[in-house]
């Protein structure tokens, strides 16, 4: 048994912020309440920290099969606990990509080693190819979360609203990597003022709104389930919101290193700030925050895309796109979106398990009696300093960076599976 004593439990479940003990009984929470008492428990002393439901990271690359000199998903998973997160889903663009059934039960097997919820999205289209919509019936009862060919758009409009009626068909979500490569000169840095002082093509905001539009669209004629992933563009957020509005069952994310930096951030960070879709302007960024304010972005993830220190030692040109963004997730959103007072700490445990749960149909976590045991602990104010990851990868413009929000437990399936040193 494990008794948290005297945390203050934040659950946008039940919308109890109170302090509180909290006894877990194997993978369970056995009773919440005042002054619990256990003489056979385990006694975690939470006085001072916030007591929440285990985050959830509905967009992580783990690049295992294919890929594991970048990460694997057993450093992906450690990194993950490190972060406070109980519950990822990876993205299909491996090697093979995640369009069969061997690949597919491949991660799954492996991510049942690693202490935590390791969920699997798979392909939309084989080979991510965008040109045949994969098996998704079979995938689906082999259990995949949802469909994605994130990292790269799917272009062939016939082929998505496909894809969409089965994805609704099957009862998943599909996800959708927002740039149409027609307006994209150079990927990775915004195009605009920084591009023009680098000399970089750049990759234009029309890129992700052209997208979006049609997707929010196809979305409303389909009835899927959609989600836009890690969205950039205030133009784009718009689009979602009026999509809402219309009845569309759209929802959209958006990323720590998005509502925190500007594309001014690669002047100063080089390639560890290029990203696809690149850091925009700072009224993007501000129409990115209003989005979360208002409900229009309902999910915040991280992106975690590890590269190797040599990949991103390459000039601007050649680089990967991507971040490791696990660690360093809630932390930016207390620093971004608390502190400065446009989310609560409820609202923002939402963004970051309940909402992203419900998208992709999973029971989203409580703390509260009878639920799993899955919770994370940490100082809302405490500080901390960004240093070596547990990820794999390093590839971060945060190191460095002072920051609230340190993880001290992750406790998944009852069992502590990270503590702070």
């Amino acid at each position: 048994m494990l008794l948290i004593k005297n945390g203050r439990v934040v659950d946008p479940v039940t919308k109890t912020d109170k302090v509180m003990d909290v006894l877990i009984d194997k993978d369970m929470i056995l009773e919440t309440g005042e002054q619990l008492n256990r003489e056979d428990a385990e006694i975690i002393d939470a006085a001072g920290l916030v007591v929440a439901p285990g985050l959830v990271d509905t967009h992580v690359h783990f690049r295992d099969p294919g890929f594991t000199y970048k990460e694997d998903i057993i450093t992906g998973a450690n990194a993950a606990v490190r972060g406070g997160f109980t519950t990822v889903v990876c993205m299909a663009n491996t090697k093979p990509a995640v369009d069969n059934l061997d690949t597919l039960c491949y991660i799954q097997e492996k991510g049942k080693t690693t202490g935590i919820h390791i969920l699997q999205a798979a392909a939309v289209s084989k080979g991510l190819r965008g040109s045949e919509l994969v098996d998704m019936e079979a995938l689906a009862q082999a259990g995949a979360a949802g469909f994605t060919d994130d990292g790269i758009p799917v272009m062939d409009e016939k082929l998505l609203v496909a894809a969409m009626v089965k994805a609704k068909a099957l009862n998943l979500p599909i996800s959708l990597h927002e740039e149409d490569p027609a307006f994209i000169a150079a990927s990775g840095v915004h195009q605009g003022d920084v591009s023009k002082q680098l000399g970089y093509g750049g990759a234009s905001r029309t890129a992700e709104d052209v997208m979006v539009a049609r997707d929010c669209v196809l979305a409303l004629h389909t009835g899927a389930s959609v989600c836009i992933q890690h969205i950039s563009s205030g133009n784009s957020v718009e689009f979602v919101r009026m999509a809402k509005k219309l009845g569309a069952d759209v929802h959209a994310e958006a990323t720590p290193h998005h509502f925190t930096l500007t594309d001014e951030a690669v002047l100063k960070y080089g390639t560890r700030a290029r990203m696809n879709p690149p850091l925009r302007t700072e009224e993007d960024r501000q129409k990115i925050i209003a989005g979360l304010k208002d409900g229009t972005i309902d999910m915040i993830v991280t992106d975690h895309a590890p590269h190797s220190e040599e990949e991103k030692a390459r000039p601007m040109k050649e680089a990967p796109s991507g971040i490791t963004g696990l660690e360093t997730s809630l932390a930016l959103g207390i620093r971004s979106l608390v502190e400065p007072g446009h989310l609560s700490l409820m609202e923002l445990m939402a963004c970051m398990s309940k909402n992203p749960s419900e998208f992709y149909r999973l029971k989203p976590g409580s703390v509260s009696k009878g639920a799993a045991a899955d919770l994370v602990i940490f100082g809302e104010q405490e500080l901390w300093t960004v240093d070596k990851f547990a990820s794999k990868a390093q590839n971060s413009p945060f190191k460095g960076w002072e920051l609230p929000g340190r993880v001290r437990y992750t406790i998944c399936g009852g069992k502590i599976v990270y503590k702070a040193d």
